[in-house]
């Protein structure tokens, strides 16, 4: 949240708090009216036990339920838990059926059932078709309420249905058209609909064209397919092309920050279980240390490795210890490298941009000659300075030529990694910053010492 982000919430925060004490329901009530979902519920968030009650109960049942959308599954219960069985009920039907599964899929088995049996028939079959599909596919993140006409009525019918299923719809953007099997034939915009003329036909105006995924289509690629075509909902097909729901941008961006935020965990040897929404200290702590231990323990071994292959060079580092010197500022830029191209090769897989044999020799092709541009920049500058510092023109060069092989090698490991990964169908964000410097540490102090002892030995005779 930014500063300023964060000084308007507190306003809020003081003109709820003194309207809920001077008991002005009704102003609070218009106050509240006046804010978006998602701006209310940060203040309910923020407010003690008893003031969250007597704030949740002035909204409106339609104001309710739209806040409970934008809370997370343990405040959705306790504030459900408010009120009496019609009232939940009121809520819940209010409710968006993507927002409310995403909800009960974090619930147990026997709350989760609770609050389906609150629903009505219709919409409690779609909950429970909805929470089969697993949370990261289409099938997950869809909602069954969306607006769908048969292709061989005419346009003043589809406008009549459409007059009966807008209010039950998340969006009429799009109008889906389905043939007698609901089978998705079509898609037409709603503007198309409106200023097409009343006796003609669905078929005869249709878009038969229709971007789709299939119900087990993982999320991230729903998202780049919205991103690619600037789509506002996308409509999710089974395996017999029958239209089974919609998802709309809004999900799309949730998805997309989900995703991110993941990537950005894993990339950093961690994980999002760290992000966790707990008062103990001490659940925070043995969470963080679970999340982040694998990690480090590999970085130990892969450094226990590096001291093997120091103490293999350690008859070469007692002739001239200015060697050792050196050992940091070869590591840590190999390290830098390598992190910056396993980073963008990440990236790329992510946004599907690296898929081809062509564009995986292309990458790593660019990433090794990039790796080789600045390794010659930076090895030239370090032997120039070396020798200013310890004026011995040997081992300045040495260090040089260690350093150019050192920053391509890195450059092709922080590259190559990733790609691997994703080959053998690992997640290629796990190709972390500690797992990436780690191997580049292990194969620079090889490269540096195993030159080392052939140009030393050769140069000095």
């Amino acid at each position: 949240m930014t500063r300023h982000s964060r000084e308007k919430l507190e306003d809020r925060l003081v003109i709820t708090i003194e309207l809920l004490e001077n008991d002005e329901d009704l102003k609070l009530n218009e106050y509240i009216e006046e804010l978006h979902p998602a701006d209310v519920a940060e203040i309910l968030l923020e407010l003690d036990d008893d003031n969250q009650v007597k704030f949740f109960t002035i909204l409106s049942w339609k104001r309710a339920s739209r806040v409970l959308e934008e809370v997370d599954s343990e405040t959705f219960v306790e504030l459900l838990e408010i009120f009496k069985r019609e009232q939940k009920i009121l809520i819940l039907d209010q409710m968006a059926q993507d927002d409310m599964v995403d909800l009960l899929a974090e619930l147990s088995e026997e709350k989760r059932k609770e609050i389906i049996s609150l629903l009505d028939l219709e919409d409690a079959e779609d909950v429970r078709e909805l929470l089969i599909y697993d949370e990261d596919t289409a099938g997950g993140i869809m909602t069954k309420e969306f607006v769908a006409v048969r292709k061989d009525i005419t346009i003043y019918q589809a406008i009549e249905d459409l007059r009966e299923m807008a209010s039950e719809a998340e969006t009429i953007y799009y109008v889906y058209v389905v043939d007698k099997a609901e089978r998705l034939v079509g898609v037409l915009s709603l503007r198309e609909l409106i200023v097409s003329k009343p006796n003609i036909m669905i078929k005869d105006i249709m878009h038969e064209r229709v971007i789709s995924v299939n119900l087990n289509t993982d999320q991230e690629d729903v998202a780049r397919l919205v991103s690619k075509y600037d789509l506002l909902a996308i409509p999710v097909v089974n395996d017999n092309d029958r239209i089974m729901g919609i998802i709309t941008v809004d999900d799309i961006i949730d998805v997309i920050e989900e995703e991110a935020t993941e990537d950005i965990y894993k990339f950093a040897g961690t994980s999002e279980t760290e992000d966790i929404d707990e008062d103990k200290v001490s659940i925070r702590i043995l969470a963080s240390v679970k999340s982040r231990l694998p990690w480090l323990i590999i970085t130990v071994f892969g450094g226990l490795l590096s001291a093997q292959i120091i103490g293999g060079f350690q008859t070469v580092l007692n002739k001239n210890t200015t060697l050792a010197l050196f050992m940091p500022l070869l590591a840590g830029m190999g390290g830098n490298v390598g992190t910056q191209s396993s980073t963008l090769t990440v990236r790329g897989i992510a946004l599907g941009s690296i898929h081809g044999k062509k564009e995986v020799f292309k990458t790593l092709f660019q990433e090794i000659c990039v790796g080789f541009l600045v390794g010659l920049c930076c090895s030239v500058i370090v032997a120039i300075v070396s020798f200013f510092l310890q004026g011995e023109m040997v081992l300045s060069f040495v260090v040089g030529i260690a350093m150019w092989a050192n920053m391509i090698t890195a450059a092709t490991i922080g590259t190559f990694v990733p790609l691997i990964f994703k080959r053998i169908g690992v997640d290629p964000a796990v190709a972390s910053a500690p797992f990436i410097t780690t191997t580049i540490d292990i194969t620079g102090l090889s490269i540096y010492f195993t030159l080392t002892s052939i140009l030393l030995s050769r140069l000095v005779m």
